[in-house]
């Protein structure tokens, strides 16, 4: 049992490389960067990723597949971004040229993120699915989790309609690693990868790279109710991943 943990941990590690790197890349120019250099942090932060992105399928440590989910998640990472900081959830204090209204491009990279450490984790342990809901209704309850990220600012806010429906869809659905593997509820999973995501975010967050309205006058942790937030883009992320993906040995 315990070499089969150890081997969980690694798949754990080795899928979310992509994001390790982009955390480590926060830290770093944050420590080092001056007001006074000829690129901007949240530029150079856009150039970086973009290479690293191009090596991982170029030596085949990422597939094509896993660059599509990364692809489709960056579109929906930035036009999210754009939306709330043009209401003020939070803001990017530096400059940057490479943005649009206001939001970094590489800040679609860390929603990219997410997707790729679901794509890369199934894939590497052989993720295997048991009495999963049809896809069209996963398809369903991402649209709307999704949606209600913008309209809950201006009409009746239903996440907690939401956490009931995914509840009700994916509550009796188990994920298998590996043929003969062991087997957790797929609910589990989703809790503890926006448990790991939120910690992330406090990490990073201590960079100043963005900041909340509680953090413009020095920094506090992430506001609690965010992992509500990253439990909902968790079920987006593993329906997109899971409609993208061609391969897939769902049970």
């Amino acid at each position: 049992m315990i070499d089969v943990l150890r081997r969980f941990v690694v798949i754990q590690a080795r899928a979310a490389v992509f994001g390790i790197g982009i955390l480590a890349l926060l830290l770093v120019t944050a420590a080092i960067w001056g007001d006074d250099w000829v690129l901007h942090r949240y530029d150079f932060l856009f150039v970086v990723v973009v290479a690293a992105q191009g090596w991982l399928l170029a030596t085949g440590r990422e597939t094509w597949a896993e660059a599509r989910v990364i692809g489709v998640f960056h579109v929906v990472g930035v036009v999210m971004e754009v939306f709330k900081t043009a209401i003020g959830s939070w803001v990017y204090p530096e400059p940057s040229l490479l943005a649009i209204g206001g939001v970094p491009l590489f800040t679609g990279f860390m929603y990219s993120a997410v997707g790729s450490y679901i794509a890369r984790f199934w894939r590497l342990s052989d993720m295997r699915l048991e009495r999963a809901p049809p896809e069209w209704a996963g398809a369903l309850l991402a649209v709307a989790i999704y949606v209600n990220f913008f309209t809950h600012h201006f009409v009746m806010d239903i996440r907690l309609g939401l956490f009931a429906v995914i509840f009700l869809l994916y509550g009796r659905t188990m994920a298998q690693f590996g043929a003969g593997g062991f087997r957790v509820p797929l609910i589990a999973f989703f809790v503890l990868a926006a448990v790991l995501i939120y910690i992330a975010e406090n990490i990073g967050s201590v960079t100043g790279t963005w900041l909340y309205p509680s953090q413009v006058d020095g920094w506090r942790p992430v506001p609690v109710g965010k992992l509500g937030a990253w439990f909902l883009l968790m079920t987006i992320s593993f329906t997109l991943v899971r409609m993208v993906r061609r391969d897939r040995p769902d049970a």
